[in-house]
């Protein structure tokens, strides 16, 4: 069944690599977007714009391809004008899960969001290994999450998330609240943070006179085996020497608490702050 969909933020990051993968979709697409640079990178894909009112009209469904600070403010423009029965697709949880979504119980509302490409992968091509973020020549993984709707829009969602971020391997369905668990709290607030403090440490390493080229391949190396023996996939175990530097460096580095990032409170509130466009440290002052 050939649906009418409206892509809002089209013209963004996010919503050219949605773009791009829907040149080939049976869907009839409309493109909502109103910043002249978005309007742009449209035109050199040789896409055209369709009026955010025209839009609403006639979706069967809405993807807010915007970001989470802006959601809160735009939905409530085009989620009131939508069809009975049309779906809502947010590529994100914070703004579900934050509330920032209009109530509107005669719709879907479906999130989706993509693993990103494993570490660990069988590419064999140059692109799709140099593919960080997938939805381009990598296999990734994604999550799927129906926050209100029948098992029927659950299907038609996933169908359409493997078509916004393919190619797609594996859709996990979990609930809104465990992909909000998912980011920000583990692999932003954890995972990104860690990855900043590799960087920096690489970084204080050549200040102190490693050669740059030498740091990189060494800290880069050891990310890999690192990722190999924490997650699994060999079966070898670390040095005992790199067990006693590992207990040193988590008192050293980490506060005995740091788990609490997972706290439904906890991850409520940087929800907050990241649908508010503020960080909590400015929320608490």
């Amino acid at each position: 069944m050939t649906q009418t969909i409206a892509l809002f933020g089209a013209g963004g990051k996010m919503g050219c690599r949605i773009a791009d993968n829907f040149k080939t979709t049976t869907n009839r697409i409309l493109y909502v977007e109103v910043s002249p640079a978005g309007v742009e990178r449209l035109a050199s894909r040789g896409l055209s714009v369709t009026s955010q009112q025209e839009a609403i009209a006639v979706a069967d469904v809405a993807i807010l391809a915007l970001p989470d600070s802006l959601i809160g403010k735009v939905a409530p423009s085009i989620i009131p004008g939508l069809k009975p029965g049309a779906m809502v697709i947010c590529l994100d949880p914070a703004a579900p899960y934050g509330g920032e979504l209009p109530e509107r119980a005669d719709l879907a509302y479906f999130i989706t969001h993509p693993c990103h490409p494993p570490v660990i992968h069988d590419e064999t091509e140059k692109d799709a290994q140099m593919d960080f973020f997938g939805a381009i020549k990598a296999k990734q993984h994604i999550v799927c999450a129906l926050m209100q709707g029948t098992e029927s829009d659950y299907a038609n969602g996933e169908a359409l998330a493997r078509e916004m971020f393919a190619p797609v391997m594996d859709a996990y369905r979990v609930t809104v609240e465990q992909m909000a668990i998912l980011e920000p709290a583990l692999s932003e607030t954890v995972a990104a943070t860690c990855f900043v403090i590799m960087r920096e440490a690489m970084d204080e390493a050549v200040r102190r006179g490693v050669p740059e080229a030498a740091a990189r391949a060494f800290i880069l190396g050891h990310m890999k085996v690192n990722i190999g023996i924490v997650f699994n996939f060999i079966n070898s175990p670390f040095s005992d020497g790199a067990l006693m530097a590992i207990e040193r460096g988590k008192k050293s580095l980490f506060k005995p608490d740091w788990k609490d990032v997972f706290k439904p409170e906890n991850v409520l509130a940087e929800i907050k702050a990241i649908t508010e466009g503020t960080s909590l440290a400015q929320k608490r002052q």
